[in-house]
């Protein structure tokens, strides 16, 4: 939490007279309707709007900065956004409610590839680089097909799949936007930016030039995971291991003293093998080490190596090193220094003309008639019908289930394939560099603080640099031109980059500096790089974004570090861990002092909501059945750190809260105006001990919200408002009315005025629309800029346990009503209280006030005992009054 103790705000700083004005006070009030009225009167009064001047005048713990995650924009929001942006806007609304100047702004991520899978399924398009721009161009559809096969889909130019990505995130971010007013959400909807508008995109080429100049960002051709569906590489955060089908073959690798049999599930890479490796401890086959075999069909003359990596206990306990069939093939090819033999190209399909290595051997023919140009399949049914023929294949396959890397959004196996790819250092190849890393994770909080082992486990495993090149269309460009020698060719080594005045830059439409358009991909000319960033390498700079990094650079220099990041901690490895690495090489610090980390939604079987297993629910229909209130306390019923059910009944129990709130006010408002200072004018024990409960309430709410637990906050709070409700409003009811006399009438309506002025403001973060409704009943300007309740602004001396007793006494009396079945406006004419001395003088202090809430004519006994109770009780009907 952010230290210090900022300048309290004036409203509520001390109570005196509060008027209540009845024509203000609705007849019938109600929750519907009240989004719509507070959404205009905040967005007008400008009641979250960050004071930049203000926030510049005052000390830096006075401020709390939140680095919004900028929710993607394509779809629908989904339950998810509801529970975490709730939790952040509670503590937002706190912090405000503190007195500091909160800086909480919203961004729309609308680059990547959830963007393009959306663009495409809605218009039935597919980018081509190839193709020319299409003026006025209009998509075959427009939402309006169910399913769009791949092949179905119109092939348009760049430029016209990037209009519509542009038109597409912008209305979806219209509706994005509307559901989060309606949920109340305190952003500055001022304080706004776009993933790819000018400034974003201009702040990431920038970071990233200077991620190059200063070393931290290289290019490198290397082998790398490659997603053939969507044609794009994939890093390593980016991955998901899954259950895939396939078949175990026993195949024979030719030795001069017999067999050297090896089980693989890709027979089809057989003719890219450069090694068979087993375990240097491995008694087996270390007379093999340093010999070599050929490989089956083809005759390539391959070594027979030793590596720790090999699994003695795997299959035959030998392996075939592929270039390349998975991540320990890369492994074993950089650590061995193994030729590359690289024959899965982009597309999935394997290379379409024999390699130089099968020039010349048995399998040439083998490979150019039947494996050339296929699929991964149908290359491995064409080698293993080959094996079958040969004898080399031991024995029919066997089915298994292996593990396989999938990108997260891919239904298909991923690929190593080489190629050129930019990345930036982040510790997976630099292990001084990966214990940074490792510690400025440690200068996080992490709430709940477990989280903090996630991203220190992830960052200490990570074993490649961040790749933040992709091979697709909608996002900022990589800000990179390259020359062309005079054979045409790129000299990549020699890249262009462009200076700070040009961004942000498309190098795809724009020349490099030094050069004219007429020159690209000409002899001596030069060519942009076709890439754009991972979303990412743009998501990572949303601080320096919203800060105004470059553009408002004395604002940027007092809020960074921010205060807070909240996420969902299934993205620590990515959003997370890339902000800390750019923040680490920009600026040589944290991006922020709190990580505040979500659980998921999960279904009501407790299941992870997924589009998947159609089992989402979307909020704007849930928001207006049940009230944004509910919803908020159906969130904030949910700690961090921990995933939560998706609960009507909980949202039912908000706004039954939410009602009760109204209600509760409306009557207590009713028993009649107080003059002076209401503190001084408490001076019934009841009162006096109501409101010493309250403070205790005060002073463990806050505490709550200051541990990052507004979950313990509400339920402290919500327990001691029914309690408030069903006890404390009952018992003076009488009183309040002047039943007992002015003075005591006057203390209990000041001390209701009082004690529902704290539970309001304690509630606020999480009700906004109920208790700004019923603020306004009796006060002037918004709860949400008025203090939070402290311990010293609410009269002392009094004592809890009298309205626990007085209570407990309340509930004998209906008990025994409720069991003789009858009204509860039956009078007692004989009644004896047994239980503690001490308990029994309480109930004394507060007679009055019992005798009237229980509608008790007569004096009531006392008894001492263990046990705090009614006995000996009389019971007479009694015919209720005619209006």
């Amino acid at each position: 939490m952010v230290e210090g103790t900022p300048a309290r705000m004036k409203e509520s700083d001390t109570m005196t007279t509060t008027p209540a004005s009845p024509r203000a006070i609705p007849e019938r009030p109600t929750l519907d309707g009240l989004e719509e009225k507070w959404g205009v009167v905040w967005q007008q009064q400008g009641t979250f709007a960050f004071d930049r001047a203000r926030a510049l005048s005052l000390p830096r713990d006075q401020i709390f900065a939140i680095d919004t995650p900028p929710p993607t924009a394509s779809g629908s929001l989904h339950m998810g956004h509801v529970f975490s942006f709730t939790h952040t806007d509670c503590m937002a609304r706190y912090q405000r409610m503190l007195g500091r100047e909160v800086f909480y702004p919203i961004g729309w991520d609308d680059n990547g590839l959830p963007t393009e899978k959306r663009v495409q399924n809605f218009y039935g398009v597919r980018g081509d680089a190839t193709l020319p721009y299409v003026e006025g161009y209009e998509p075959p559809h427009r939402g309006t097909a169910r399913s769009i096969k791949s092949a179905d889909e119109q092939p348009i130019s760049r430029r016209n799949f990037l209009e519509l990505c542009e038109d597409r995130t912008i209305e979806d971010e219209k509706s994005f936007e509307s559901t989060f007013r309606r949920l109340g959400l305190s952003f500055d909807w001022d304080q706004t930016y776009r993933t790819i508008d000018d400034r974003s995109r201009a702040t990431c080429q920038w970071a990233f030039i200077r991620n190059v100049q200063r070393g931290e960002a290289y290019q490198s051709e290397a082998p790398g995971l490659w997603d053939v569906t969507f044609q794009t590489a994939v890093a390593q955060a980016e991955l998901e291991a899954r259950d895939y089908p396939g078949h175990y073959h026993r195949v024979a690798f030719h030795a001069a003293d017999g067999p050297v049999y090896i089980e693989t599930t890709r027979p089809e890479l057989i003719p890219s093998v450069v090694a068979l490796i087993a375990h240097p401890d491995d008694e087996r086959y270390a007379a093999r080490f340093g010999t070599t075999v050929t490989s089956p069909l083809f005759g390539v003359e391959i070594p027979v190596l030793a590596h720790p990596a090999a699994e003695m206990d795997k299959g035959a306990g030998i392996a075939m090193c592929c270039t390349f069939g998975d991540l320990t093939d890369v492994l074993w090819w950089r650590e061995l220094r193994l030729p590359t033999r690289s024959l899965i190209t982009r597309t999935g399909r394997m290379h379409h003309e024999s390699p130089e290595w099968l020039v010349g051997t048995p399998g040439e023919a083998l490979y150019a008639e039947q494996v050339a140009g296929k699929t991964a399949y149908g290359a491995r049914e064409a080698i293993v019908a080959a094996l079958r023929a040969s004898g080399d294949l031991d024995g029919e396959p066997t089915a298994t289930q292996r593990k396989a890397n999938f990108y997260e959004r891919g239904e298909k196996p991923l690929e190593i394939v080489t190629t050129r790819q930019w990345y930036i250092r982040n510790g997976g190849r630099d292990p001084e560099l990966n214990a940074e890393l490792v510690a400025r994770g440690d200068q996080i909080a992490f709430h709940p603080a477990f989280m903090h082992s996630r991203y220190a486990n992830w960052v200490a495993g990570l074993n490649g640099d961040w790749l933040v090149s992709r091979q697709r269309f909608f996002g900022p460009s990589i800000p990179v031109w390259y020359p062309l020698d005079q054979d045409g060719e790129p000299v990549w080594d020699n890249y262009i980059l462009p200076s700070e005045e040009m961004l942000p830059v498309d190098p795809m439409a724009q020349p490099a500096p030094g050069y004219t358009e007429d020159q690209r991909g000409k002899p001596g000319g030069f060519v942009g790089d076709p890439d754009v960033f991972d979303t990412w390498a743009t998501s990572s700079l949303t601080p320096q974004i919203a800060l105004g990094w470059r553009r408002d650079d004395e604002l940027f220099g007092h809020l960074f570090p921010m205060d807070m990041r909240p996420q969902a901690h299934d993205i620590i490895r990515t959003w997370l861990f890339a902000t800390v690495v750019r923040a680490h090489w920009e600026f040589g610090s944290i991006p922020w002092t709190n990580a505040a980390i979500s659980g998921f939604i999960l279904d009501p079987d407790r299941k992870k909501m997924s589009k998947s297993k159609g089992n989402v629910v979307t909020p704007e229909d849930t928001l207006k059945e049940h009230s944004s209130d509910a919803v908020r306390y159906w969130a904030a019923s949910g700690r961090l750190g921990t995933d939560a059910a998706y609960d009507i009944g909980q949202m039912k129990v908000g706004r039954r809260l939410a009602i009760k709130l109204l209600n509760a006010t409306k009557f207590a408002l009713g028993f009649g105006d107080v003059t002076g200072d209401l503190a001084a004018v408490v001076t019934e024990p009841l009162d006096l001990a109501m409101l010493a409960g309250l403070r205790e309430v005060v002073a463990r709410a806050t505490a709550g919200f200051e541990a990052w637990d507004f979950t313990r906050s509400l339920e402290v709070t919500e327990s001691f408002f029914w309690t408030f409700c069903d006890d404390y409003l009952e018992l003076v009811k009488d009183r309040a009315y002047g039943g007992q006399g002015e003075a005591a009438a006057a203390s209990a309506r000041a001390a209701l005025r009082l004690g529902l002025d704290v539970l309001l403001r304690l509630l606020a973060p999480i009700l906004p629309y109920a208790t700004e409704e019923v603020w306004s009943w009796w006060h002037e300007g918004s709860i949400h800029r008025s203090s939070w309740p402290t311990v010293e602004e609410l009269p002392a001396g009094g004592d809890p346990s009298v309205l626990a007793s007085v209570g407990a006494a309340l509930a004998a009396v209906r008990k025994a009503k409720s069991e003789a079945k009858m009204s509860m406006r039956a009078e007692v004419t004989s009644i004896t209280f047994t239980g503690p001395a001490a308990a029994l003088d309480e109930i004394r202090s507060a007679a009055g006030d019992l005798r009237a809430a229980g509608h008790i004519t007569v004096d009531p006994a006392y008894a001492v005992a263990d046990v705090l109770g009614a006995t000996d009780v009389t019971l007479v009907s009694v015919a209720k009054p005619t209006a």
